[in-house]
């Protein structure tokens, strides 16, 4: 291997891991020491060249562009004023906290294509230099990892294991669990100690994490809320958290269909904000559309907008108020229309 190369490729084992000797075993603390030693004239040199080779957990790689956050809820996420207030507040104010007192849990509700994984993509996007791909997020799913009810004690202490091992590897590591509404009731429970106040758990501390779950679960009174908003004559803008908080944790926690049912982290408080996401009208659902045009690098249209909106599926039948899967097939549909 070329010196060169070579010489970066230990620098970032040194920079990147968790600690020397564990890094470079079976290689002896003092052979360590003497390498580094020799790279001092090229670390001068080059002071923070390995920091671009990989991606580490440093703030060279993890830290929070509030503004690119704020304008990515102002301008992709629509209809979502509830949701977009909270989640700028509450990444910002944990983000900024050198000390928090126990990781930041979201749990995002409302029906499908109203926007959930979309801005836990914006969060991600606006904190790991790697988005999505950070090595530092990870998703589960309830379909593809937990698919069987025989296997929940493997599944839980699997959880325990992975959450422990990555947070270990990096304390600012998040975590997405998607289709909660479809996992198995009692196994989210399994990671409730990681959610607590403790400042180290075996040596670990969970403090730095993020944790987001996502469901449709509470979907269903986030919706009857906002329809009694409109028949009263109210503007959905005028809809408050506290208007929903409330209903939607008891929906969530009485579900029995929800992995959240009569779990304890509810009951113990330790879900930071229940986030509601509305049901999306047709102004809406046009928006996406001319956003999705815009994304493609073509000109929005408003016209072919407006025939994408016309094509979605609204309910309830009488009021034909909510488009039924949100924003969801706007992708698909702009290609049959352009």
């Amino acid at each position: 291997m070329n010196p060169r190369k070579s010489s970066v490729l230990l620098l970032w084992m040194l920079v990147c891991s968790g600690g020397v000797t564990d890094a470079i075993e079976p290689i002896s603390t003092s052979i360590a020491v003497g390498m580094a030693a020799a790279l001092t004239g090229f670390l001068a040199s080059y002071q923070n060249i390995f920091y671009y080779f990989h991606e580490c957990c440093r703030p060279e790689w993890i830290y929070l562009n509030r503004t690119g956050l704020q304008l990515d809820l102002e301008a992709k996420l629509f209809g979502q004023h509830i949701a977009s207030r909270i989640i700028l507040k509450a990444v910002t104010g944990f983000m900024s906290n050198d000390n928090p007192k126990k990781p930041l849990v979201l749990s995002l509700h409302g029906w499908t294509g109203t926007g959930k994984n979309f801005v836990s993509q914006m969060i991600a996007d606006n904190i790991y230099k790697e988005g999505m791909d950070s090595s530092f997020v990870h998703i589960f799913t309830a379909e593809l990892h937990f698919p069987h009810l025989s296997q929940i004690d493997t599944y839980k202490s699997q959880l325990q294991q992975w959450i422990k091992g990555n947070v270990s590897n990096c304390a600012q590591s998040m975590f997405i669990f998607d289709e909660m509404d479809k996992m198995h009731p009692g196994l989210i429970d399994s990671i409730k100690p990681y959610l607590e106040y403790y400042e180290k758990l075996d040596g670990v501390s969970y403090r730095k994490a993020i944790f987001i779950f996502l469901s449709n679960a509470g979907g269903e009174s986030i919706t009857q809320t906002t329809l009694d908003f409109w028949k009263a004559g109210r503007d959905r803008e005028e809809l408050e958290l506290s208007d929903l908080e409330t209903v939607l944790s008891l929906s969530v926690f009485n579900n029995k269909k929800s992995g959240l049912w009569h779990t304890s982290l509810i009951d113990k408080n330790l879900v930071d904000f229940f986030v509601p996401f509305l049901p999306l009208e047709y102004r809406h659902v046009a928006q996406c559309a001319m956003a999705e045009m815009k994304a493609r690098g073509m000109e929005p249209d408003r016209g072919v907008a407006d025939q994408v909106a016309r094509d979605v599926v609204y309910f309830p039948k009488t009021e034909r108020m909510f488009s039924v899967k949100g924003c969801k097939t706007i992708a698909s549909k702009l290609d049959y229309y352009t």
